[in-house]
C-alpha cells in the first residue's frame, strides 16, 4: 500500500526531558489511523512534527514521499488539520473566517462549505468572539472538511461538541474514509476512534507501545465470557487462563486468554451448555492495559 504518512525512529526533547522516544507509523493511503494517549504522551508533539511546526531532534518524518520540515509548504496544500483547541480573529464572523480559510487554500467548495454550516447548526454571522468553544471547533471542523485534501489530520478535533455534533463529525469522517481518503485521528473518545479507525497506534510516555488493526489487537487480550450450564460451571474456574471469575447459581462470568478458549468450549460443552456468550475486548480494555498503574 502507498504509504501517505512515514514516522520512523523520530525523537524530541524539550530541554532536558525527553517527549518522543524511537516513534514509529504510518497511515496508508485510504486508511483511518487513530492515534491515541492521555494528555502528556506525546501526541499533539508528533502532529506538530508532521505540520512542520516544530522539529525533530532525530529520525525520519514523510509526508507525501516529502520531509515534512523541508517540504512543509508544499504538503500544506495537500492536508487539513483541526487542533483541539481553536483560536479564532475574534471581529471576523465565522462565515468570513471560514471563508478567509478557504481562500488561503485555494478556494474549496462553496455548496460543501453550507452544506456543513447547515449540518453543523453554526451561525455563520456572528462574530467569533461570541463564539463558545465548542462553536470555534466548528469553523475549524467546516473550513477542513470543506477542503478537498488527501490527508486529513484531526487533533482532538471533537473537544467541546456536544454528542449529536460528535455523531455528525463521525458520519463526516465516514464519507471521506469511502472517499479514498488518509486520515490520522487523534482522539481521547475511544468509542469515536473504534468506531472510524482500520489502525490503532498507542503511544505512552513518548513511545510507542502498541499498533494494529483492532482485530489485531484484541488478541493481545482477553474475551469476556458468560456461561450457563447443567453441570457444576465452578470447574471452568480452576482452569488455566481463566481470570476474574464469578459465579452465581451455575452461572459465572470470567475473562479468558485467547489461546485457551478451546479448552474452555470443550469443558462448557463436557459441563452442559445452557448458554455461552463471548465478547471481544474494547478499545477503552485495551487502552487501560497500558495505563493500569
Amino acid at each position: 500500500m502507498t504509504e501517505i504518512v512515514k514516522i520512523q525512529g523520530v525523537q524530541k526533547r524539550f530541554g532536558k526531558v525527553p517527549a518522543l522516544r524511537n516513534v514509529n507509523f504510518t497511515v496508508n493511503a485510504g486508511e483511518v489511523v487513530g492515534f491515541i494517549g492521555p494528555n502528556g504522551a506525546g501526541k499533539s508533539t508528533t502532529i506538530r512534527i508532521l505540520l512542520g511546526i516544530i522539529q525533530r531532534d532525530a529520525g525520519h518524518a514523510e509526508i507525501f514521499g516529502k520531509d515534512v520540515w523541508k517540504d512543509s509548504l508544499e504538503i500544506h496544500r495537500r492536508i487539513s488539520y483541526v487542533p483541539g483547541d481553536v483560536t479564532l480573529w475574534g471581529n471576523l464572523t465565522g462565515g468570513e473566517i471560514i471563508d478567509l480559510f478557504l481562500q488561503l487554500h485555494g478556494g474549496g467548495d462553496k455548496k460543501r462549505r453550507d452544506y456543513l454550516i447547515n449540518r453543523f447548526e453554526l451561525d455563520p454571522k456572528k462574530k467569533a468572539k461570541g463564539y463558545s468553544k465548542g462553536n470555534r471547533q466548528k469553523v475549524a471542523l467546516i473550513a477542513a472538511l470543506s477542503v478537498d485534501s488527501d490527508l486529513y489530520i484531526f487533533d482532538e478535533p471533537t473537544s467541546g461538541l456536544d454528542p449529536l455534533m460528535e455523531a455528525i463529525f463521525q458520519e463526516e469522517v465516514e464519507k471521506l474514509k469511502k472517499a479514498g481518503k488518509s486520515i490520522l485521528l487523534s482522539s481521547h473518545i475511544l468509542s469515536e476512534v473504534e468506531r472510524l479507525a482500520d489502525k490503532v497506534v498507542i503511544i505512552r510516555q513518548g513511545e510507542i507501545v502498541e499498533t494494529g488493526t483492532l482485530d489485531e489487537l484484541r488478541h493481545l487480550t482477553r474475551s469476556t465470557v458468560t456461561v450457563v450450564t447443567k453441570g457444576d460451571v465452578s470447574e471452568i474456574g480452576e482452569m488455566n487462563g481463566v481470570y476474574d471469575f464469578q459465579q452465581k447459581d451455575n452461572q459465572a462470568t470470567f475473562s479468558v486468554d485467547h489461546k485457551h478458549f478451546d479448552s474452555i468450549l470443550l469443558k462448557a460443552s463436557q459441563l452442559g451448555v445452557k448458554r455461552f456468550e463471548a465478547v471481544p475486548p474494547t478499545l477503552e480494555d485495551m487502552f487501560m492495559r497500558h495505563y493500569e498503574g
